[in-house]
């Protein structure tokens, strides 16, 4: 008499193991971006402060600061929020050139944004070491530019694995991790353009 021997759950507790070991990852990635939130709120609190604190906060024969290119770059890197959100609900639902269609559009509006922000550096009167204006305005738009570049890399290297046969079938979870640094990204921004732009006095 022979006794049947019970399946084996190697399979299934492998397949569990690496969806753990996804969330976990995820949950870093998360935790990652809180400790950069902690980074730009010390600077926005810097900036505050020293704003509210300078006698002369413009550097000399500064009046202000030219608004309407970085309004334009406003506008381009939050649609490219909408871009790559759209990215993500075309993979979801299996359309895979569609996803590589607005994923690569998202990342021409980032560079379009580096760019507008070098443009806007070019033609700038005054530099890093004019004033404590010049230094925190470079340092603040220097460092989110930053973030840019690598939100932009990032999405390079996840466009790149969408072309490996099968790879995108079993979950990919960097596509969820960029797209998060990516709204972080935006909104930081948006942070930043009131503080820099929308708030200036003379």
């Amino acid at each position: 008499m022979t006794t049947a021997l019970p399946s084996s759950p190697q399979g299934h507790g492998h397949a569990h193991g690496e969806a753990e070991h996804e969330n976990h990852s995820l949950t870093g990635f998360i935790i990652f971006l809180c400790s950069e939130s902690v980074i730009f709120l010390a600077f926005f609190s810097g900036f505050a402060l020293l704003k509210t604190s300078a006698i002369n906060w413009l550097p000399a024969g500064v009046e202000g600061l030219e608004w309407r290119m970085p309004l334009l770059n406003t506008v381009v890197l939050v649609s490219s929020s909408g871009t790559i959100w759209l990215a993500e609900i075309l993979k979801a639902r299996g359309s895979l050139w569609g996803f590589r269609v607005l994923w690569l559009l998202t990342m021409a509006l980032g560079a379009y944004f580096l760019y507008g922000q070098a443009v806007e550096w070019s033609g700038l009167s005054f530099g890093f070491t004019s004033g404590v204006f010049g230094g925190t305005f470079y340092l603040l738009t220097g460092f989110h530019g930053l973030h840019v570049a690598t939100g932009v890399l990032l999405m390079t290297l996840m466009l790149i694995k969408s072309f490996i046969p099968g790879n995108y079938d079993r979950g990919e979870q960097g596509v969820q991790a960029t797209s998060l640094f990516w709204h972080f990204v935006d909104v930081i921004w948006i942070i930043l353009f009131v503080l820099i732009y929308v708030w200036q006095r003379h």
